[in-house]
């Protein structure tokens, strides 16, 4: 097998270059994890662990994401802020993205209706980006309309996939109910049953957006809760995908085993053979976001109770009533300890993803 490297540079990818390494993830049967970003210290930690590991990776920005990496000090009654940080975070992974000698796609998470403001913005960003650069400042975006009718839904899909298209851009869209509640969506209340995805809708999509380009894929629900459960409390059903598949196959007589892109939301707590399952039926992203986060807290909770006598006071601590305890509690050192939590978790996520040693 050829590394994904032998196909798409390394660095923040084009729409174009996304596809093919979505093309060659499903080829060669891997999936890529996708990271929630909420300021600069977890996107380096993120990027470290896949260049360590050997992995593509794709970094997301929520709504949320991106006024908090704007200011929470800032007002975001016309989603300001959440466009202003996006742009931010994009512009710094565009930095520092080829120094990690790895393949990135920049993409930005869940967009509910409420939140298309945020999305418009954006796509300006990358329009203005595009004129300059020939490519988009995002690699992908994601619309999350699954709380309107399947309808409006793929129609709100096609008009901004006709805009996206024109700078190759990736396009996910969900369909079906991600349960759970995720920036702006809420699907706690949601049945067992509606948070499975028909094969008859996610054809529906796929004839709509492939008339369009090939860039795109679906969040399908296969009984997905986005944050941690306890076991048994979420049932899911990834075997639902493959069928999914086969439905498209028939219906446009295709020679690809796999036509579809699929999208496994929710995926924090999962089980190893529910992952398996997913990648095995096509699912080329799997997002990670709440595990990270934990991982995160875990990495600074640590240090700061290993080091709670240090960090009592500026000066004092057991070796001496007059010692300095600057280096202990120096920014760079106990945010380096949830970087450092990151970046093994992000690597678990590779393993079970299968993209480990794929460049």
């Amino acid at each position: 097998m050829s590394g994904a490297l032998s196909v798409v540079p390394a660095g923040v990818l084009s729409g174009v270059e996304a596809l093919k390494l979505f093309e060659h993830a499903r080829e060669n049967k891997y999936a890529i994890p996708a990271v929630n970003i909420t300021s600069s210290s977890v996107a380096n930690a993120v990027l470290e662990a896949a260049r360590d590991i050997k992995s593509p990776i794709i970094l997301q920005v929520s709504n949320g994401g991106g006024a908090f990496l704007a200011g929470k000090g800032l007002a975001n009654d016309k989603q300001q802020a959440s466009v202003a940080g996006s742009v931010a975070l994009a512009h710094h992974v565009r930095s520092v993205a080829p120094l990690y000698g790895i393949p990135v796609i920049l993409h930005s998470d869940h967009c509910a209706k409420k939140l298309l403001p945020w999305f418009d913005g954006m796509l300006d960003a990358d329009e203005a980006y595009y004129k300059i650069n020939g490519v988009p400042l995002y690699s992908s975006h994601m619309l999350d309309l699954s709380e309107e009718t399947d309808e409006e839904n793929i129609s709100t899909c096609v008009k901004y996939f006709q805009r996206m298209a024109k700078m190759g851009q990736w396009l996910e869209m969900e369909i079906g109910i991600t349960g759970g509640e995720e920036d702006g969506v809420n699907n706690e209340s949601a049945s067992a049953e509606s948070l499975m995805t028909k094969p008859e809708q996610v054809y529906k999509v796929h004839k709509a957006l492939s008339a369009i380009s090939p860039s795109f894929s679906i969040a399908a629900a296969f009984g997905n809760v986005h944050g941690v459960y306890k076991p048994g409390n979420v049932k899911l059903t990834p075997t639902i995908l493959g069928e999914h598949q086969k439905y498209a196959r028939e219906q446009d007589n295709s020679k690809n085993e796999k036509p579809l892109f699929l999208v496994f939301h929710g995926g924090s707590g999962s089980s190893k053979e529910e992952i398996t399952t997913a990648v095995k039926n096509g699912v080329v992203k799997m997002n990670v976001d709440t595990d990270v986060q934990w991982a995160y807290l875990s990495g600074h909770r640590d240090y700061i109770l290993s080091k709670k006598d240090y960090l009592m006071t500026q000066v004092g601590n057991p070796e001496g009533a007059d010692k300095p305890n600057k280096k202990v509690f120096d920014p760079r050192v106990w945010v380096r300890e949830g970087e450092k939590a990151i970046v093994e978790r992000v690597k678990e996520s590779c393993r079970d993803l299968l993209s480990e040693n794929k460049l």
